[in-house]
């Protein structure tokens, strides 16, 4: 299992914008199905991924105790589903019940959304403020696939806290660590490298 880190786009770098379809609900979903929201937490997740099973119960965790807050959220998988099929619609809103998502979890077939946001990995977390300027990004915990740690969600909750109370998160921001995004064939964007 290789492991990928994110790119760690800059903070402060505003929201790119998104069109894509909720796998659950067919409705469509944008950056401005999120307006008045304080805060905006994209997540760019999939089915397949160790990495993501490893904390999935946790990021439908966070969509549970984060419901009633002023906070927006959508998970988005931009992997190429015809040489991952677990990670085509179907399967990821068999995902999105079974874990009991209260959040959007939207397909990007083209993959634009991924390369928009720099997504590099799965899981890869995007956490805006009220102006859509970028407050964090980087891991969900110190847990990963067979380290022993427990999976608390803590730098996300530390900074999704932060935002909703109109605090910069902390500046001690850690890449998240996972399985690359499964670009289609020669649509791997440049800061992905070779």
């Amino acid at each position: 299992m290789v492991a990928t880190p994110s790119t760690m786009l800059p903070l402060g770098t505003p929201a790119p914008d998104f069109s894509l379809t909720d796998t659950v609900s067919g409705k469509p979903v944008s950056l401005a199905s999120f307006a008045g929201r304080r805060a905006l937490l994209v997540m760019f997740i999939c089915r397949h991924c160790p990495y993501v099973r490893h904390v999935e119960r946790e990021i439908a965790r966070i969509g549970r105790d984060y419901a009633g807050r002023d906070v927006g959220m959508v998970a988005i998988s931009s992997n190429d589903a015809d040489r991952h099929p677990d990670d085509a619609p179907a399967q990821l809103k068999e995902m999105a019940g079974e874990l009991g998502f209260a959040f959007p979890y939207c397909y990007d077939e083209s993959q634009a959304v991924a390369k928009a946001y720099t997504a590099a990995c799965t899981p890869d977390f995007f956490l805006f403020d009220d102006g859509r300027r970028l407050a964090y990004r980087g891991q969900l915990d110190d847990s990963r696939p067979g380290n022993g740690r427990p999976v608390t969600g803590r730098d996300l909750r530390a900074a999704l806290d932060a935002v909703l109370a109109g605090r910069p998160a902390s500046a001690d921001q850690k890449p998240s660590l996972g399985c690359n995004i499964k670009w289609k064939p020669g649509n791997a964007p440049a800061y992905f490298g070779s």
